[in-house]
């Protein structure tokens, strides 16, 4: 609750120096970090906000991506683009996904679920590139709300046999059609191949802040549901999960087929996102210890990886203008410190040691092929495939004959720099003290 009112409190701090912002961001940071370490297992805020393990390390990675996207959007700052606004909205949305990590109770949880999607919204149509911006807000929230009223449907029903909205006091339930109405909303915030339509095009209209916060925390909205709500359909897990995690995996390997042939980097870091997503819905879907566990460490590994490669794809654009890989070509030969970052992060894209992503994935292997050996064939070809896209992203704009059209380039800028050494410091470091993640 005090950091919550922290942040509201840094409401004054809007219109000052980016520096201010960003360490007043980093001070809530740690903050959090020094006052809810030394909780064991549960700890109750007030009578509808708590954290426990997963709440804890999802609301970490809130706080430190959001602080990250005040240092990515220093062009903003610089510029006076409605600075005022774009801090207010920075609040918001940092607020809104706090109130929802740390919910106990599931109303406000799904409030919050759909508050924080006006900021991202504003974000996009706000500070996005081309027109189309308009177009992708548009999927963003059309995709999201088609299935709001029948999770709404859904909370109903449950108060109704549950007699209680609070997450510990659920019992299981084996309605097949309740199983479709509540967990639909996170199939598609995942995103779920076949609804995930909206994540490519909203990635790469939106603003290296706007992706960042997608990729590092938006997309973590749905498995922390599933996580929370799996209880309620234990019984019908033991069902319907197999068919789920079947397509999850199908998918996973297609959209990894989709990455080859795509022309604009940010669109194939957004494609590789539902390609690693889909393994995090299969190992909550396992109702498995382990597969919880994976799934926590490889969405924070995943959100850490993929925001940095979302600001790498932004150096790349803000000095060529372009993200087409047609054109991006032999930046070795210019910015060589800038595509030692893209190899640091494409490799931890692909899960090489000691990433949180490798890690990660080992637990998730152990619990699906648990689960049915079958499922192998499958880790195996989006492993393999992994490899592949990742290499090809950094091998296609790092060498090759840079583009003729390049006249003038400066190299990279020292806050660049200390942005992407956050994203990739705490992604290998954590691989060291990850002992605290298998205690959830």
């Amino acid at each position: 609750m005090m950091v919550l009112f922290t942040l509201i409190f840094m409401i004054p701090l809007i219109n000052k120096n980016i520096w201010v912002k960003l360490m007043s961001f980093f001070n809530v940071t740690f903050l959090f970090i020094l006052k809810y370490s030394n909780t064991i297992m549960n700890f109750n805020v007030s009578l509808i906000l708590g954290f426990d393990k997963i709440s804890y390390f999802m609301v970490l990675l809130s706080l430190w991506v959001c602080s990250l996207m005040i240092l990515a959007s220093s062009k903003i700052n610089k510029l006076d683009n409605f600075t005022i606004f774009f801090n207010l909205n920075m609040i918001l949305l940092m607020f809104s996904l706090m109130v929802v990590f740390s919910s106990l109770n599931l109303l406000i949880f799904y409030i919050f679920f759909e508050v924080s999607l006006i900021p991202v919204l504003f974000l996009i149509v706000g500070w996005g590139y081309q027109p189309e911006r308009l177009a992708a807000g548009l999927y963003l929230i059309f995709y999201t709300l088609f299935f709001s009223l029948p999770m709404m449907l859904g909370i109903f029903y449950l108060l109704n046999s549950c007699y209680s909205l609070m997450f510990f006091e659920f019992m299981s339930l084996d309605y097949c059609f309740l199983y479709f109405l509540i967990n639909m909303i996170f199939f598609v915030k995942i995103p779920m191949f076949g609804i995930h339509l909206w994540l490519p095009k909203a990635h790469v209209e939106a603003p290296v802040s706007g992706s960042m916060i997608l990729a590092g925390v938006m997309l973590k909205l749905g498995g922390y549901g599933l996580m929370r709500l799996m209880k309620v359909f234990q019984k019908m897990g033991l069902c319907l999960n197999v068919y789920m995690i079947s397509f999850a995996l199908i998918g996973g390997v297609l959209v990894s087929l989709i990455c080859f042939y795509q022309s604009d980097i940010k669109s194939l870091i957004a494609y590789s996102s539902v390609s690693h997503m889909s393994l995090v819905m299969s190992g909550i879907l396992s109702l498995n210890y382990l597969g919880y566990v994976g799934s926590l460490v490889l969405m924070i590994g995943h959100g850490l990886c993929s925001s940095g490669l979302f600001v790498l794809a932004n150096v790349y654009y803000e000095r060529l203008n372009t993200r087409s890989l047609y054109v991006v070509k032999g930046l070795i030969n210019l910015i060589p410190s800038v595509s030692l970052w893209m190899f640091m992060l494409s490799v931890c894209n692909m899960s090489s040691p000691p990433s949180l992503n490798l890690l990660g994935e080992i637990i998730l292997y152990m619990s699906l092929v648990s689960y049915s050996y079958i499922i192998m064939v499958f880790l195996m070809v989006i492993s393999f495939f992994s490899a592949v896209y990742s290499l090809y992203l950094y091998s296609y704009t790092n060498h090759g004959k840079f583009s003729l059209g390049i006249y003038s380039f400066n190299s990279g800028k020292l806050n660049e720099f200390l942005l992407l050494f956050l994203h990739w410091f705490p992604l290998n470091l954590l691989f060291l003290f990850s002992g605290n993640l298998f205690m959830i």
